[in-house]
């Protein structure tokens, strides 16, 4: 086993034509260190109403990409995460025209999360948030005939902002081009299942090692991966909050279900709405609990109550 670090500068689209910054074996360990998703678009914004318009031609800087020797389409690369150290801010936002609820949160606005350990981080005094760290984009390098833009993830990995793909667990992608070419971004500090505004907590940067396998007997149609435990232990003991969307359409009952939490936390936690819905998008998980009696279909957002701090 070799370790390799990732040279930069990042690349920001996806294109057969980036020239490859490293090559590595099966078996070998990557370490790189990666921007948050703006580009440093937000690297001075502070808490507050109208924070720097995005830059789109900034967003979603890339470490990569990375060669896999002997790597084929149709094999499969796996990516074992064995690292994530986080820097020392983050920020949340809400960005208008983006997001699960683009009609109810129109202006745009932003948190800085001020992280001072590697295990937690305090939203204002009411949540207390654990940190598990993981990157929003790991990916093999889809072919494209055009440069297509990082937001959309596919069945070659990239911007699928799962918050599982911790320490300890493997991702598996199917290789799409000779050297697979690898790419890693997008680092995030916690996140819930859905990301409802768009964002997560989206760390300044991030330092990781990744162990990079190849699989030549097996083949899977999109992306795959596993976990060694418990996804989040001792964060769900102490139960939730949950509420509950039903609806004809999955994404009208997933908007009716956070809607509905924003509602609690405003009424429990005398939280502010655009408050509420960034807590949301950074700990509150969005489950399909029920997709087979139609024509409704129910969607149910859950809020871990050992993240709150007072009620």
């Amino acid at each position: 086993m070799t370790t390799h670090e990732i040279p930069g500068p990042p690349f920001r689209l996806w294109s057969t034509e980036h020239e490859p910054v490293l090559t590595v074996s099966d078996g070998d360990v990557v370490e790189f260190t990666v921007q948050d998703a703006s580009g440093g678009v937000y690297d001075d914004a502070q808490t507050g109403a109208n924070p720097p318009a995005l830059d789109f031609d900034r967003v979603y800087p890339l470490a990569g990409p990375v060669v896999v020797e002997g790597a084929e389409s149709g094999d499969v690369v796996s990516l074992e995460p064995l690292e994530f150290t986080t820097g020392d801010w983050a920020w949340t936002a809400s960005i208008p025209g983006l997001g699960l609820l683009p009609d109810d949160f129109d202006d745009a606005y932003l948190y800085r999360w001020d992280i001072q350990n590697q295990s937690s981080v305090a939203f204002h005094d009411v949540a207390t948030i654990p940190l598990r760290p993981f990157l929003g984009v790991m990916a093999v390098t889809p072919d494209v005939a055009e440069p297509t833009p990082v937001m959309p993830p596919g069945y070659f990995g990239g911007n699928m902002d799962c918050r599982d793909l911790v320490v300890g667990s493997t991702l598996y992608l199917p290789v799409q081009l000779p050297g697979a070419r690898l790419a890693f971004g997008d680092p995030h500090g916690a996140q819930g299942d859905g990301e409802v505004c768009v964002s997560a907590m989206e760390l300044g940067s991030m330092q990781g090692a990744v162990r990079v396998r190849l699989h030549k007997d097996r083949v899977i149609p999109g992306p795959q991966f596993e976990t060694t435990g418990p996804l989040r232990a001792g964060i769900e003991d102490a139960g939730h909050h949950a509420t509950m969307g039903v609806a004809p359409d999955l994404m009208k009952a997933a908007q009716d279900a956070v809607r509905a939490m924003i509602d609690l936390l405003g009424r429990e936690y005398r939280l502010e709405p655009r408050d509420a819905y960034l807590l949301c998008s950074v700990v509150v998980d969005l489950k399909i609990s029920e997709v087979v009696d139609a024509p409704n279909w129910v969607v149910t957002a859950y809020l871990p109550k050992s993240v709150m701090n007072r009620r």
